[in-house]
């Protein structure tokens, strides 16, 4: 068997499109936008709305159409990952109605993406009180009439701010309609842009990524059509399963986004250092034995390695996906190593560079400081772990945990 790791020559044009729009329209705000967080670029997300509706860049075909995702998020992040994370488009809102939602559903959510001024969607699980653990979420939705009523708290949500407050947007929010039920009970809600009862109670000040829209969101008796349930209301045994799985097909979709997006970051910082090295007059001399390298040559080469790896992992999971095959275990792999290797890839790059890599001179530190999120959201690193070997070894939540 040939297994062919090219792509495809849309998906390279693709690529160089988006490394360019990073290089020039991205990288030049990173570090003003880090030094003044929460300052809205607004001229450069209006540019990011025209360009993403314009044609100007390459569209993808069906069956590339994750693949296409990891790359452009790849080439974005490598640019700057707030600012990718703060592009407006439908974002995580998508992937949650794409797993959850009916095909009316997909079809009246999205439709807005494709028009009108900049907009984003969001989505709301991570709760005060409830990380990794979705299953003992305590906001609630509860019917009244043809209308469901949500009340409860939301924290770390991603453009939850821009989503809900400053723009027609959406969020996909997730609630219990009956607690006593546990998982059966969680139901995913699509609450629109300014609906009465909900608020944005702050937005987080950040390690890094400090310029994406992190908010918290409250819902008290906030009202919405009783069509804006995504999927089903039935809470018995056998929606159990469909109920909670809806939640995690959302993250086999977004795990790989992230494996992604730490590509790009540790991708940036990795050729920042071999700058570096070759400026200092110490070309890196590959197709040496290792015992005849210096060891940061050895260093590189190995950091080199695991981003590829990772790569490759990322897309392993996004080409399964534009295949129709189920992706749980390969997206959850591809996160968890690339929680790993861009915090390691980082820290190692500000370590050789010493002074220089420690001084906001720099964007390496930014890069460090901007890798560790990856390491957190959409499942931390244990999280993931922990799905990794309940899958390979076939055990259930109620047997490893």
């Amino acid at each position: 068997m040939v297994i062919d790791f090219e792509l495809s020559p849309h998906l390279r044009e693709a690529r160089a499109f988006y490394r360019r729009y990073a290089a020039e329209k991205m990288r030049p705000l990173s570090r003003m936008l880090d030094e003044n967080e929460h300052l809205r670029p607004w001229e450069f997300l209006r540019d990011a709305w025209e360009t993403s509706r314009s044609g100007a860049a390459p569209a993808p075909p069906p069956d590339e159409r994750n693949l296409f995702t990891l790359l452009v998020i790849e080439e974005m992040s490598w640019g700057d990952a707030g600012l990718y994370l703060l592009r407006p488009g439908a974002g995580l809102g998508t992937a949650a109605i794409m797993a959850t939602g009916t095909k009316e559903q997909k079809a009246r959510f999205l439709a807005r993406f494709r028009e009108g001024d900049p907009k984003w969607a969001a989505m709301a699980i991570t709760e005060p009180g409830c990380g990794s653990d979705t299953s003992a979420l305590q906001t609630t939705a509860r019917r009244d009439g043809d209308e469901w009523v949500l009340n409860g708290a939301k924290i770390f949500c991603t453009n939850g701010s821009l989503a809900l407050a400053e723009s027609d947007g959406l969020a996909v929010v997730w609630a219990t309609v009956d607690r006593s039920r546990g998982r059966a009970g969680i139901k995913a809600f699509v609450v629109e842009a300014r609906t009465p009862g909900v608020s944005v109670a702050k937005l987080e000040q950040k390690l890094g990524i400090r310029v994406s829209d992190t908010a918290e969101l409250v819902f008290e008796e906030c009202r919405i059509p009783a069509d804006n349930l995504l999927g089903t209301a039935e809470v018995k045994a056998a929606a159990t399963k469909e109920s909670f799985r809806g939640a995690m097909a959302t993250f086999d979709a977004t795990r790989p986004i992230v494996a992604a997006q730490s590509v790009g970051v540790a991708s940036a910082a990795l050729e920042l250092l071999k700058e570096h090295i070759v400026e200092a007059g110490q070309p890196l001399r590959y197709g040496r034995s290792a015992q005849r390298l210096t060891a940061i040559e050895r260093d590189v080469m190995e950091l080199e390695g695991d981003i590829e790896a990772t790569r490759l992992l990322a897309w392993r999971a996004a080409w399964m996906m534009d295949q129709g095959q189920r992706n749980s275990l390969e997206a959850s792999i591809a996160k968890a190593k690339a929680g790993q290797v861009v915090t390691r890839v980082t820290q190692k790059v500000v370590e050789h560079l010493g002074p220089v890599g420690y001084s906001r001179g720099s964007l390496a530190e930014k890069w460090m400081r901007d890798a560790k999120i990856n390491d957190i959201f959409e499942g931390t690193q244990q999280i993931n772990l922990l799905i990794v070997a309940r899958r390979i070894l076939g055990y259930g939540s109620d047997e490893l945990n």
